[in-house]
């Protein structure tokens, strides 16, 4: 049994990344923002504003094997309409909570003999869309922090991300509200469909394991190939 942490495990990939890795026998130590949920056998929960507090870190084993970080946003508008507080209150969410996440928990994955911290970016960041300055300005931001981080703490503890193209989850709710939009969204894709929690969820997972050892500093692209194609 090993031990993770889910920043946002309680809907969309995160909570199939925590049903992942407890249908592996994992002990996880989740939170939720509003989306409240309970404690179960190989779970346990708390809630956490990462824009408005800390993390309590006092019932998490002094071992942790790994670490992923969830929060996002996708505000998508023309350039003119975003003002200096939509990128300064994105960035707090998506890098400096991440950031001050891994800070936290530094000490219990060095602990652990092969930690592994997975972050989250946007096929948006290398590929340019419109309407994407926001999220890719911030996602662009992670990719660099994990770079940086995976040359930094290497070679106790790996970091990677995922950069999916548009998934359907709950945070993508507004941008798949009706068929059309999800047919349309489908379409644009090479493989022709929506991406799943699932999908993202197993390369998380994927990179957290064994399997992913000699895997870091990577962004891994789970994107239907929409960024290659």
């Amino acid at each position: 049994m090993k031990n993770y942490v889910i920043i946002g495990g309680s809907s969309g990939i995160g909570q199939e990344v925590v049903n992942q890795l407890t249908a592996q026998g994992n002990k996880v130590y989740s939170t939720y923002l509003k989306n409240k949920k309970s404690d179960q056998e190989l779970v346990s929960f708390q809630q956490f504003d990462v824009m408005n507090g800390e993390l309590d870190d006092s019932n998490f084993p002094e071992v942790i094997d790994g670490l992923v970080y969830c929060p996002g946003s996708i505000n998508l508008k023309p350039f003119k309409r975003f003002s200096a507080q939509d990128y300064l209150d994105d960035y707090k969410l998506q890098v400096v909570g991440a950031m001050q996440v891994i800070e936290k928990l530094h000490k219990r994955l060095k602990k652990s003999e092969s930690a592994s911290i997975v972050l989250f970016s946007t096929v948006a960041v290398q590929n340019g869309f419109p309407f994407h300055a926001q999220v890719a300005a911030s996602k662009g931001a992670i990719e660099g922090v994990v770079k940086t981080l995976a040359a930094e703490f290497a070679p106790t503890i790996r970091v990677n991300a995922i950069a999916p193209s548009l998934t359907d989850t709950p945070l993508a709710e507004q941008l798949l509200s009706s068929e059309d939009k999800r047919e349309s969204n489908a379409e644009r894709n090479p493989l022709k469909r929506l991406g799943t929690p699932t999908d993202v969820a197993n390369a998380a997972t994927f990179l957290l394991s064994e399997k992913a050892s000699y895997i870091t500093g990577q962004i891994l692209a789970v994107d239907g190939g929409m960024g290659a194609l």
